[in-house]
């Protein structure tokens, strides 16, 4: 499909998400992407934010999230010369319906390990021992709807799943956390299953002890678990022991490692897209491929 025709159906239909984009012309998402990104007559708008992703299928480990493909998908808006001012209004609504997705994955995560809380009866001395974190796309804004299939199941769930931290002091009961580890299981389960919901909750429960060794921030479980305990935001229980773990974060000098890696990542993105722009033959190099076919928005928690 030539860049002519391409604009041809955005002035009939646009401004369009890459997702519409593809449905309207059945094109190959890296062909058309390409397209429409070296067409002079064609203008477009990211929604959101690129952040750091840590990737074992990338050298050095560190991408940006989105992936080049998930963002000209779901977080591009495109049209033609002349729609500029159409292409910028659909994409503050693009952005607005990520914060409303967010806020509302973010209330049921809260809602949800709350009632796991009372369920068990702990309340008084043993909430205040444990804190509930979120993580991932919730906390940039920029969670979303997609449907997806649940990686163990293949059950459908709606877009971004919901990545819950539960970390507990070092004098928490051991039988008390084997409860709550098997209530929120239970909870996940009828979350995922139910036809109100259809959501993904991927959660790991620990101790500050287990905190305090993944801050060392030296193997790629450890890098993950630090990454996402430095972004992520309080949902119930403790505020002191959340407070505690933000401050050993800090203390690790984690953020500015993460902040290195961010850089790294950015110029590897950068090189991926300007070797992706390139009209090559042959099989794409995995090194920038990986950055355009990423094998998943999703990352275990540990």
């Amino acid at each position: 499909m030539t860049a002519a025709e391409i604009v041809e159906v955005l002035e009939r239909d646009g401004p369009l998400t890459g997702a519409e984009l593809i449905d309207r012309t059945q094109q190959d998402p890296l062909l058309l992407w390409r397209a429409c990104r070296t067409s002079a007559e064609i203008r477009y708008e990211l929604v959101g934010r690129r952040y750091l992703r840590l990737d074992r299928t990338i050298e050095g480990w560190a991408r940006l999230s989105p992936s080049i493909r998930r963002e000209f998908l779901t977080y591009t808006v495109l049209g033609h010369r002349g729609q500029e001012g159409a292409i910028s209004a659909r994409a503050g609504q693009l952005a607005r319906q990520g914060d409303l997705i967010s806020r509302a994955k973010s209330y049921l995560a809260r809602d949800t390990m709350a009632s796991v809380l009372a369920e068990l009866g702990m309340d008084g001395s043993l909430a205040s021992q444990v804190t509930f974190i979120i993580a991932g796309d919730v906390t940039y804004r920029m969670a979303h709807a997609v449907p997806r299939p649940e990686s163990s199941t293949g059950q459908l769930v709606r877009g971004s799943d919901l990545d819950i931290i539960v970390v507990a002091d070092d004098d928490f009961p051991a039988e008390a956390l084997r409860e709550l580890d098997s209530a929120i299981y239970r909870k996940k389960h009828v979350l995922l299953v139910s036809p109100r919901h259809h959501e993904e909750i991927d959660y790991v429960v620990k101790r500050i002890a287990q905190v305090r060794e993944q801050l060392r921030f030296d193997t790629f479980q450890h890098c993950v678990a630090a990454k996402i305990l430095h972004e992520g935001e309080m949902l119930c229980g403790s505020r002191e022991v959340f407070e505690v773990i933000k401050a050993l974060v800090d203390e690790s000098g984690v953020p500015a490692k993460l902040g290195e890696l961010e850089r790294q990542a950015a110029a590897a993105r950068a090189a991926a897209e300007d070797y992706l722009l390139a009209d090559l033959a042959g099989p794409l190099a995995a090194r920038h491929a990986n950055h355009f076919y990423s094998r998943d928005e999703h990352d275990e928690i540990y």
